[in-house]
């Protein structure tokens, strides 16, 4: 079904307001300075450089400065479309959140740009929106109870973990590539586990090299197993299909019909759940990975 227009107030329940702000109109300010090129931050602020003053950074600066303030790389581009592409997406998002809230089973959105790398006022890793925190805020203000945010991309889900970092009625699990050796490097370490007063909240599992259907569908059921004790509302899983074994951004082995074998462990879990389109970068095969998730999730 084509996506509805919710308006802001979903994604400013999630995202700071100046944010927010940047997001929509860094654009047209790059080009008032008279840049066409893609905007990409060239300096980012330190905060051990800044004596606790980072907030203050780029306040009333230029796009350029501002842009080195909300995001964490250089590989995540604005561009003329950034902001009415995430909205859209974000849009996505909370119509699969709308279905799954009318009586569905569960629902799925293929939303791109990404989402789970986005803060509550930082992007990165190509994702500007978190259309996972979006989706998951929606339902707690639907329908109440808690929800569990099950993260099975390649990469750790940092803005998401970030955004729900102190809240004890959202747990958030990410199932990842160590970030010893896999982006975004500093944060989905297993000691992070949620700010106190939310310990417990956060798990995370970071996984080596190499791993296969076997190894990670075991990761999913002990994540699976934490979430049902969790005993949430909903579910939402932010799905990446860059856990292939031909993704040219990953260094994990599941198959093709390893993602049924996902699907249907995380239908075992008899939750109202909202699937989100993450990575995936080996892109003619995308399609059959996600088809074959949401065949295992429809069969469980």
């Amino acid at each position: 079904m084509a996506p509805t227009d919710h308006g802001t107030g979903p994604i400013e329940a999630v995202h700071d307001p100046r944010y927010l702000h940047y997001l929509e109109s860094a654009w047209t300010e790059w080009q008032a300075l008279g840049f066409e090129h893609p905007l990409i931050p060239d300096t980012f602020p330190l905060s051990r450089l800044l004596d606790g003053r980072l907030d203050a950074v780029a306040a009333d600066g230029t796009a350029r400065a501002m842009s080195g303030h909300f995001t964490f790389d250089t590989a995540t581009p604005l561009v003329a479309g950034t902001y009415v592409a995430a909205r859209a997406s974000a849009n996505c998002a909370l119509s699969a959140a709308d279905a799954v809230l009318a009586g569905g089973r569960f629902a799925f959105a293929a939303c791109r740009p990404p989402g789970h790398h986005a803060g509550r006022d930082f992007y990165g890793g190509y994702c500007f929106l978190n259309n996972s925190a979006i989706a998951a805020t929606a339902l707690r203000s639907a329908a109440g109870g808690r929800v569990a945010v099950l993260d099975l991309d390649f990469h750790h889900g940092n803005g998401t973990q970030q955004i729900f970092w102190d809240d004890p009625e959202v747990l958030t699990v990410s199932i990842h590539g160590h970030p010893d050796r896999q982006y975004p490097y500093f944060t989905g370490r297993a000691e992070e586990i949620g700010a106190a007063g939310a310990e417990g909240s956060n798990l995370n599992v970071p996984l080596p090299a190499g791993v296969d259907d076997h190894a990670y569908l075991a990761a999913v059921a002990g994540a699976s197993d934490r979430v049902a004790r969790f005993d949430p509302a909903h579910l939402v899983v932010p799905l990446g299909v860059d856990t292939f074994v031909d993704d040219p951004l990953g260094d994990f082995a599941v198959t093709t019909d390893g993602y049924a074998r996902i699907g249907r462990r995380v239908a075992s879990l008899k939750l109202p759940t909202v699937v989100l389109l993450e990575g995936g970068y080996a892109v003619g095969a995308i399609g059959r990975n996600v088809a074959s998730f949401l065949r295992g999730l429809e069969q469980g």
